[in-house]
């Protein structure tokens, strides 16, 4: 492919992800509109919104061994159809149920979103995954910025009904949309290396992977959990909690543009161990913290967040390459998964009358066991690589 058609395709791939990445934020806001007028419970909030990450799981599982047989374009088409009706749906919503279901047709489209744009991020730039795969999850984080800050304008300074807030995820959809439309798109690296289904389905159940697995059941949990339930936990912060959420991911997004340049100087395995401990620390300290000193705690949060979810990616990209497609999609589905299971959990612990601080030391357990996990895996590669 040529330079110029690389980056089209790339440019969509970020339009795409701003698209989903704006929903967690939105979805962060008008939680506070359906447990004020329409009556849900937190809990009742957790499991109208795990849709998004369960059936993002679901997308990605099944669309991401798809992507090798009807090609990216395919996959990222079906993402704008779950996008749209997720979209329409929940402007309609009014209850549970209907929330519930806009919710999961938009967590489908992110998930479709995943499945199709990570493989092909991978395959535009085959000499330069790591850096290339942050470059592109720049925009998870700055779509939220994008979102939240949104939020915080027209609702909470111009007063706008919150329908307004969700119908601006037309914008960014009608654009990937557009900017896919009539465009050739590469086959994935598996293809490309002509790896068979067996070596793929054997990559995919290697202990290595396994683990990774297992750990980013906990790194999504840790950075997603917290961010889409921001409004409970740091509701009594004296600081609005959406600014918080934009504050954050802004540090997110400056970090993870320079992402190559860190990993350059560290290794995958060591910056992971690192944002365990900045994620364990940062996550005690917003629990003890209020006023501006609020914002000190998150900084230290959003950079222990920073780089789970691309450089979980690229460690499966780069250290098991034969996992493919498919590989990606589980990594992104558990990470999804884990994140649905928790909501619930938050919102029933929350509903006991326990604060948002005490429910933020409660999801400081996760990076804790993430430090003794990344810990040992630095250690165990750099025998290896000796």
């Amino acid at each position: 492919m040529t330079e110029k058609s690389t980056l089209k395709l790339f440019s969509a791939s970020c339009f795409a992800l701003v698209t989903t990445a704006m929903t967690f934020a939105i979805r962060a806001k008008i939680e506070e509109v359906f447990i004020s007028d329409f009556h849900l419970t937190n809990e009742q909030i957790g499991f109208a919104f795990g849709p998004a990450f369960w059936g993002f799981t679901l997308a990605m599982v099944i669309g991401g061994p798809l992507v090798d047989y009807f090609g990216m374009k395919k996959i990222l088409n079906i993402a704008f159809i779950g996008h749209l009706l997720g979209i329409i749906i929940t402007l309609a919503a009014r209850d549970f149920w209907t929330l519930f279901v806009g919710t999961l047709f938009i967590g489908i489209g992110n998930g479709m979103v995943e499945a199709a744009c990570n493989p092909l991020v991978a395959a535009l730039f085959p000499n330069n995954k790591t850096k290339m795969l942050n470059r592109f999850h720049v925009w998870f984080p700055g779509g939220i910025v994008i979102g939240s800050v949104l939020g915080y304008l027209l609702m909470d300074v111009l007063g706008l009904n919150w329908m307004f807030l969700v119908g601006t995820l037309f914008i960014p959809l009608i654009i990937y949309a557009y900017m896919v439309y009539g465009k050739e798109f590469p086959a994935t690296e598996r293809v490309t290396m002509k790896v068979s289904n067996k070596d793929m389905f054997k990559a995919c159940l290697s202990p290595l992977f396994i683990f990774m697995i297992l750990c980013m059941f906990l790194t999504a949990a840790t950075e997603l959990g917290t961010g889409q339930r921001i409004s409970s936990l740091l509701g009594e912060s004296g600081i609005p909690p959406l600014l918080i959420l934009a504050f954050i991911n802004g540090l997110m997004v400056v970090g993870r543009y320079f992402a190559g340049e860190i990993v350059h100087r560290l290794n995958i395995s060591l910056m992971l161990f690192l944002s365990a401990i900045f994620s364990f620390t940062g996550l005690i300290l917003l629990s003890y913290t209020s006023g501006v000193l609020v914002f000190v705690s998150a900084a230290v949060f959003a950079i222990g967040i920073c780089y789970f979810w691309p450089t979980m990616l690229s460690f499966v990209a780069e250290k098991i390459p034969q996992s493919g497609a498919l590989g990606l999609s589980l990594m992104g589905g558990a990470g999804m998964l884990s994140v649905s299971v928790i909501l619930p959990i938050m919102g029933s612990y929350m509903d006991t009358n326990t604060s948002g601080s005490e429910t933020l030391r409660l999801m400081a357990i996760l990076p804790a066991i993430l430090i003794g996990a990344f810990g040992v895996l630095n250690i165990v590669l750099k025998k290896k690589e000796a």
